[in-house]
């Protein structure tokens, strides 16, 4: 299964969710038992459980202090009940966020898939997984379709910013989310590809510029942000809305266009925000240089 393509073709050919068909790869591959394979992936989802825990206590802060403490600000002013939002997705936002600030105080977090992007997955899976009321195995389901998706991704463009951007690690973490969300809310294989593929054209472009070169700025609120897009993304799908481009072409496109972001746009912190004046000043109070 190296696309979504073939994914899908064998998904009709035998009526297995996506989570199934990942699991048997997996399996296949590494040699472990399907048994094996999901006590891993539940040993995953408590590091990822541990990480929301932690990251939503007040007073976390990151060692050079650039961020921490807004996941915990995000949840507070949700419970006034005056955020706009409401508390479904002020949830999910606020987990994404205490993940990657978990991640930025350098807490134990999943590399979902990558650690800049940490925060999206767990943030939707675990929102998502509450109000539709799914257990344990369920949700390690859920993680197994992530996984297989993000494969497909770094099989056929990349998940890494330093080659393609933030739109490979949190446009990838967003797409793997919208899909593993859709097979929670009971959708199709089909609708899965369709939220992975709406989720990530959505971030086509979108530069990686940390500030100081520390994963914090702006890459922790963009957890948030893509968490909700995600949420949205597996929405649409489920709604029966359709990526008028498919999903394997736009996974094409995101590495195309990240060959073609120059440099200092891919995680050398050159360019972006990073390259502000106000980027440049806390680099040199950080590190006496920009």
């Amino acid at each position: 299964m190296g696309t979504i393509r073939e994914l899908l073709e064998i998904a009709g050919e035998t009526g297995e969710k996506c989570s199934s068909l990942f699991l048997a790869r997996e399996a296949e591959a590494t040699g472990a038992t399907r048994e094996e394979v999901r006590e891993k992936m539940a040993r995953t989802l408590q590091v990822m459980r541990q990480s929301v825990e932690k990251g939503l206590r007040p007073g976390t802060k990151s060692v050079s202090g650039l961020t921490g403490g807004d996941a915990w600000r995000v949840r507070e002013a949700g419970r006034t009940g005056k955020l706009l939002m409401g508390g479904f997705m002020n949830t999910a936002c606020a987990r994404a966020l205490a993940v990657a600030e978990q991640n930025a105080a350098m807490g134990r977090i999943v590399a979902a898939p990558t650690a800049g992007s940490c925060g999206i997955l767990p943030g939707v899976l675990l929102t998502v997984g509450e109000a539709v009321g799914a257990g344990e195995k369920e949700l390690v389901s859920a993680l197994l379709t992530a996984a297989g998706f993000g494969r497909v991704i770094a099989l056929n463009a990349s998940i890494s910013g330093a080659e393609a951007g933030c739109q490979a690690e949190c446009g990838s973490a967003a797409a793997m989310a919208a899909a593993a969300a859709v097979e929670l809310a009971g959708g199709t294989p089909e609708m899965s590809a369709e939220a992975c593929a709406l989720a990530l054209k959505n971030f086509l472009g979108l530069v990686c510029d940390p500030v100081a070169g520390l994963v914090e700025v702006p890459c922790v609120k963009r957890n948030a942000f893509c968490a909700a897009a995600a949420i949205v993304a597996a929405d649409m799908a489920l709604a029966g809305v359709k990526s008028v481009i498919p999903p394997d072409e736009v996974i094409s496109a995101m590495r195309e266009i990240g060959l073609a972001l120059p440099a200092s746009l891919r995680e050398t912190s050159e360019g972006g925000l990073a390259a502000t004046p106000t980027g440049k000043k806390i680099a040199w109070e950080l590190f006496g240089k920009e």
